[in-house]
C-alpha cells in the first residue's frame, strides 16, 4: 500500500526545517563511534576502578577488552508498581549476559516519580521537570563511557521520555527499553470512575473510594488505564526500540523473563563491535517520530505527548510541531478503546490483537513508515508478530491475529471507532491550545458559556463545594504552565467538573496547565501558550467574559470587540512565590527560569545543535 500523502508530506516537512540540525546530530554520534570495545579507551586505572565491584567472570571479560559490555539504567523503586519488577532485572541481565559471553553493569539509577501518588499534591510540580532531570541522571550514568549497548528499564510517565531523550544525546550507543508489563485487570475503571464522581458529591465515604482505588491498583505493574505510561509503551513499540509484542505482557511470568533475555541477546547483536550497528541517533528520524504521533492517534494516547514528543525529537535534531499532530489526526482513524477512552483496559487490548494486529493494520492502510531500521535488524514488518514461548522454554514470534479478538475493543482500519484520531489543535485571540476529543460527547465539541476565572485548581474545587458552580461555565484555571509551577497535571478536577456536566451543564476547560490524557468526556482546552505567568492573553480573562471552545473549527477565544480586547491591560501578575518552596520545589527554580513553552516541549534542552 502506497503511503498515505499527508503522513508523507508531513514526514517530509520534519525532514526539510530540520535538515541543518539533524546532519549536525548525525554527524555528531557517528564521530562518536569509535572502533573496539568503548572501554580500551580508558586508562588502566580508569578501567580498574570500573570493575573493581564485579564478579570475577566479569572482571575478566572486561579485562579482556574484546566483548560487549551492556550499561543498564533503571528506574526500579517501591513507589511505583509498573517499576517494582525491576528490582530483579539487574541480576537477569547479568546472567543472560554472561550467558551470551558478554557482562553488564548497572550504569546508574534515575528518579522515577508515581504521578498516582502526587496527583492534586504540591508534589506534581516537580513531576514534568522529573523528566529532564531523568535524562540528566541517565547523562551522568552513561558518562562514564564504558558500555557498549545500553538496556533502559523503565515504563511511566515522564520516565521513558527522560530515558530516550538521555539515549538520544547519547545518540551513538545502541540502546533497547525493556518494560516490565501491566498489572493484571482489578475493578473495572467505570466502578472506579462511578465511585470517585460519588466521593466528589459528598455520597461515598473515604473508605468507599479508597476500597475501590485499592482494588484497581493491585499489584505489580502498570496501571491498566491507557494513560501516559501505557502510551509510552505503545511508542517504544511503534518507533522500533523494544522488541515486538513486548509491551504488555505481565510482570514475573515466564514469557517476560524470555523477552528481557532476548533483549540482552538483541542489544550485544546490534553494538559498534559487530557488522549490525544500530544506534538510536540512526534510528529516530523522522519516519520514527511520525509513526510515534501515528500510534498515538491510533490509539487515543496521552496528551502528555504532545510535550514528550516534540522534546524527544530535540534530542535528535528534529523539529516536530503541533501542526504536525494536527495535521495527522486529520488522516489517522481511531482503532482502539481503551479507557478513559473506552471501558477496555489494556489487558483487553492486548487480548484483542494488541500491538501487531493494530501495526499490521496501520502498515497495511499506508499509514504507518515500515522502511526504517529499528532494533529487530528490520522494518516495522517484524512488528507485525507476537511473542510465543514454547514447551521447551524457547521465545518465538508468531504472526499476529489477522482478525481482531474484540472489536469492542479494537478494530481494523476499514470499521474504525472514528475517522480521525480524536485531537485538534486550537487558536484564537487567547493563544493556541490542544483538545482531544476522542470520548467527548459530539454535542459537546463547542461549549460557549460565561468564564470562571481561578489561579489554581483548589480554588475551582471549592467554588464547587460551595455550591457556586450552577450554571453553564467555561472553567479558566491558570499560572499552570511550566513557567508558573511546573505545569502539573490537573486532575483533581475531572470528578467536580464530571458532576457538573452529569447535572446537564455545558461545561469546558481552559488552562495553561496539563490534564494527561484521563480528562475523559470534559473538553479541556489544555497546554495554553503562551501560558499566563508569560504574559499570555489567558492572564487578562475576567469572570464572566464568553469564552468560546470550539474542537470543529478549531477555535479558543473570548468573544470580545477586538479592539477593546487589545486594549485590555494585563492585571498584575499574582503572588506565585508559594510555588517556589517546599517538597523540594526551591531546588528548581533553574528549571522555571529556563524551561520552554508547552508548544515547544516544556524542556531545559534546545534542540541538539
Amino acid at each position: 500500500m502506497p503511503l498515505n500523502p499527508t503522513l508523507a508530506a508531513v514526514t517530509r516537512a520534519i525532514a526539510e526545517r530540520s535538515r541543518a540540525t539533524r546532519e549536525r546530530y548525525l554527524d555528531r554520534i557517528a564521530a562518536a563511534r569509535g572502533d573496539g570495545a568503548r572501554r580500551n579507551r580508558l586508562s588502566c586505572g580508569n578501567l580498574a576502578h570500573g570493575f573493581a565491584g564485579c564478579a570475577e567472570l566479569d572482571k575478566e571479560r572486561l579485562r579482556e577488552g574484546v566483548t560487549p559490555n551492556i550499561g543498564i539504567v533503571t528506574a526500579y523503586n517501591d513507589m511505583l508498581s509498573a517499576h517494582q519488577p525491576y528490582e530483579r532485572y539487574p541480576e537477569l541481565i547479568r546472567t543472560a549476559a554472561r550467558d551470551f559471553g558478554a557482562t553488564a553493569e548497572v550504569a546508574g539509577g534515575v528518579p522515577a516519580m508515581c504521578d498516582g501518588v502526587t496527583q492534586g499534591r504540591t508534589g506534581m510540580e516537580l513531576s514534568l521537570f522529573s523528566r529532564d532531570v531523568i535524562a540528566l541522571a541517565s547523562g551522568v550514568a552513561l558518562s562514564h563511557d564504558m558500555f557498549d549497548a545500553a538496556l533502559y528499564l523503565g515504563i511511566c510517565d515522564k520516565i521513558v521520555p527522560g530515558l530516550l531523550i538521555a539515549a538520544l544525546h547519547f545518540g551513538h550507543i545502541p540502546a533497547l527499553f525493556v518494560p516490565a508489563g501491566p498489572m493484571p485487570t482489578g475493578a473495572s475503571n467505570d466502578e472506579k470512575a462511578k465511585v470517585r464522581q460519588r466521593y466528589a458529591e459528598g455520597k461515598a465515604s473515604r473508605a468507599e473510594l479508597l476500597d475501590v482505588e485499592a482494588r484497581s491498583y493491585h499489584a505489580p505493574g502498570t496501571c491498566t488505564f491507557y494513560g501516559t505510561a501505557n502510551s509510552n509503551q505503545m511508542l517504544m513499540e511503534i518507533m522500533g526500540l523494544q522488541l515486538p509484542g513486548s509491551s504488555f505482557v505481565h510482570p514475573n511470568t515466564e514469557l517476560r523473563d524470555a523477552l528481557t533475555v532476548a533483549a540482552v541477546q538483541r542489544a550485544l547483536a546490534i553494538t559498534a563491535l559487530g557488522q549490525n550497528y544500530l544506534p538510536p541517533g540512526r534510528i529516530v528520524g523522522p519516519e520514527a517520530i511520525v509513526n510515534g504521533v501515528v500510534g498515538l492517534h491510533a490509539t487515543g494516547g496521552s496528551t502528555n505527548h504532545l510535550l514528550h514528543l516534540v522534546a524527544i525529537a530535540r534530542a535528535a535534531g528534529l523539529e516536530l510541531t503541533l501542526e504536525d499532530f494536527d495535521a495527522l489526526a486529520g488522516v489517522v482513524p481511531l482503532l482502539a478503546k481503551v479507557y478513559p477512552n473506552g471501558s477496555a483496559d489494556v489487558n483487553q487490548f492486548h487480548a484483542a490483537g494488541g500491538m501487531g494486529f493494530l501495526i499490521a493494520q496501520l502498515l497495511d492502510a499506508g499509514l504507518l513508515h515500515g522502511d526504517f531500521a529499528t532494533i529487530t535488524g528490520a522494518g516495522m514488518d517484524s512488528y507485525r508478530s507476537a511473542p510465543f514461548l514454547e514447551k521447551d522454554k524457547t521465545l518465538h514470534w508468531l504472526p499476529s491475529t489477522a482478525d481482531s479478538m474484540d472489536t469492542s475493543t479494537l478494530r481494523p482500519v476499514a470499521q474504525p471507532f472514528r475517522a480521525d484520531g480524536g485531537l485538534r489543535l486550537l487558536s484564537g485571540n487567547l493563544g493556541r491550545a490542544v483538545i482531544k476529543v476522542s470520548s467527548v460527547p459530539e454535542d459537546r465539541y463547542t461549549i460557549e458559556a460565561p468564564a470562571r476565572v481561578f489561579n489554581d485548581q483548589d480554588a475551582v474545587q471549592k467554588a464547587f463545594d460551595r455550591g457556586e458552580l450552577t450554571e453553564d461555565v467555561v472553567v479558566v484555571v491558570r499560572y499552570q504552565g511550566p513557567r508558573a509551577n511546573g505545569m502539573p497535571e490537573l486532575h483533581k478536577l475531572t470528578p467536580a467538573l464530571g458532576v457538573l456536566q452529569g447535572r446537564g451543564l455545558r461545561v469546558a476547560l481552559v488552562t495553561d496547565g496539563r490534564m494527561s490524557g484521563a480528562s475523559g468526556k470534559i473538553p479541556a482546552a489544555i497546554h495554553l501558550t503562551p501560558e499566563a505567568a508569560c504574559g499570555g492573553a489567558i492572564a487578562k480573562l475576567r469572570d464572566g467574559d464568553r469564552v468560546r471552545v470550539c474542537a470543529v473549527n478549531g477555535r479558543v477565544e473570548v468573544l470580545i470587540d477586538a479592539d477593546e480586547w487589545a486594549a485590555r491591560e494585563l492585571p498584575p501578575k499574582p503572588d506565585l512565590s508559594a510555588n517556589n518552596h517546599g517538597l523540594g520545589r526551591e531546588m528548581f527554580a533553574m528549571f522555571r527560569a529556563q524551561v520552554s513553552t508547552a508548544d515547544t516541549g516544556a524542556t531545559i534542552f534546545g534542540v541538539v545543535e
